[in-house]
């Protein structure tokens, strides 16, 4: 990714920060559901958090425990921090790391809405690029991640960045997308793919080598089975006042995902409990993925994965 790319991609989504899109509206509570994030655990922290942006949901996978210091690479607007911060509790703390200034002051509002709501102050978030994490070395017990790594341009300096923070024993649970065939040339080309996460995925096996070079062990990576089709259901600039079709619940693994028939060029309401999406447009990430979505099924060629390694004791 150059330098005007990496621009790109940090523009796009200060516009999320900006559009204050959350899961006040359904859509975007469908995404994150559909990656594996349940009602309760989306009603216990600030709405704003949540934007729709996710591909798993790593807090559920990475088995904190109290008193750990998790990290969180490309935060956002704090979704998995303050979720983390709830496991580690009060002896524990939760930091996120992001490039995006205005992803970094709504992620401060929103921990500062969570504690006048009356929830601990374990939580903090620095403004960094994911391949120099402004943390000590082996101060972090879980490095976690969302969706973000298949953006970073140089992907083993982020590994190399994971190990270095970790304590020794430490482990990773990574939510991302690889890539299960090449893509074809138009979608690799394409520059919303890039931003929409998809493009500057790796596949599978080039995401363990990686980790495995950087020094990590025991790394395992499996396909959620999630549907990347859930993406349109987030499309905000669309109307999704009509009717919803039915929506088949299926469970993979120990996460229930939406399986989604997807007409091409429609966003899907969540079945049998929506309303009138936002008069605003979509903001650029989301309108682009839905885009793709009625050109490409994205399955054929990505997955959404679960990405675990740990580091030597």
């Amino acid at each position: 990714m150059t330098e005007s790319m990496t621009d790109t991609v940090r523009e796009r989504y200060a516009s999320v920060a900006r559009s204050g899109i959350s899961s006040d509206l359904s859509g975007i509570r469908a995404v994150a559901e559909a990656f594996g994030y349940t009602p309760e655990e989306l009603a216990s922290i600030p709405a704003g958090a949540n934007m729709g942006l996710s591909c798993g949901n790593p807090t559920a996978t990475a088995n904190l425990r109290d008193g750990e210091v998790v990290v969180d690479l490309g935060s956002g607007g704090g979704l998995d921090v303050f979720l983390a911060a709830q496991k580690v509790g009060p002896t524990g703390r939760a930091i996120g790391i992001d490039m995006t200034p205005d992803m970094i002051e709504l992620a401060r509002r929103n921990a500062e809405k969570r504690i006048r709501d009356g929830a601990d102050g374990n939580v903090e978030f620095h403004l960094s690029t994911i391949d120099d994490i402004p943390v000590e070395d082996a101060s972090a017990d879980c490095v976690i991640s969302n969706c973000v790594i298949n953006l970073a341009p140089d992907k083993s300096k982020v590994f190399r960045e994971m190990a270095r923070i970790l304590k020794p024993g430490g482990r990773v649970a990574i939510s991302d997308i690889a890539l299960k065939q090449p893509l074809p040339p138009e979608i690799a080309a394409d520059v919303t793919a890039y931003v929409g996460c998809i493009a500057g995925a790796i596949s599978i096996d080039e995401y363990r080598d990686g980790l495995l070079a950087a020094g990590f062990e025991h790394v395992e990576i499996l396909d959620s089975g999630a549907d990347l089709n859930a993406y349109g259901l987030a499309d905000t600039g669309q109307s999704c006042c009509a009717p919803a079709p039915e929506a088949a619940v299926a469970s993979t693994s120990s996460v229930d995902v939406v399986q989604i028939s997807k007409p091409a060029g429609r966003s899907l309401p969540v079945s049998g409990s929506y309303e009138c999406c936002s008069p605003e447009p979509a903001h650029d990430v989301l309108s682009g993925l839905a885009e793709l979505l009625a050109k490409a099924n994205v399955n054929e060629y990505a997955a959404s994965v679960r990405v675990f390694a740990v580091k030597p004791a």
